[in-house]
């Protein structure tokens, strides 16, 4: 049985998304709005990352010799792996970031985490396209 990734594509959409309405013109003229549509941008990036790391490691599980290993792995050294398995774009000082950003984006009431996240985030969106891309590629293959 293979891996199901539309609760990920779904998600990477939304994404892309609330991104695209938070930068319009019509988000950059109003402050409150624009404000609205960062925070739609932050939530969204969490559920993203959240579904990202954990796509991942179900892929690995589904072809790593030793599955169970995984289970008891950090998650730098799942990061690492996806990147040795050449999953991912990036490598784990990007993904460190991510991770910082998730939990900073919990404290969304401090503006400046808040636009720290959401400066971050159409990098992540990259990321998570290319994950998307690979593991539905490698998929298809099997």
């Amino acid at each position: 049985m293979g891996l199901d990734f539309t609760a990920l594509r779904s998600a990477i959409g939304q994404l892309e998304k609330s991104l695209a309405y938070a930068c319009s013109p019509a988000a950059l003229a109003d402050a409150g709005l624009r404000e609205q549509l960062r925070n739609s941008v932050i939530q969204c990036f969490e559920f993203t990352y959240e579904l990202s790391w954990k796509m991942l490691k179900r892929y690995l599980e589904s072809t790593e010799a030793s599955p169970a290993e995984l289970d008891t792995a950090s998650f730098q050294n799942l990061i690492r792996l996806g990147n040795e398995r050449g999953l991912l774009r990036s490598d784990w000082r990007h993904w460190k970031t991510y991770r910082q950003a998730r939990t900073d984006s919990s404290h969304t009431c401090d503006a400046a985490k808040a636009e720290a996240v959401f400066a971050m985030a159409p990098d992540f969106l990259a990321e998570a396209q290319a994950l998307l891309q690979e593991l539905t590629r490698r998929s298809a293959q099997t």
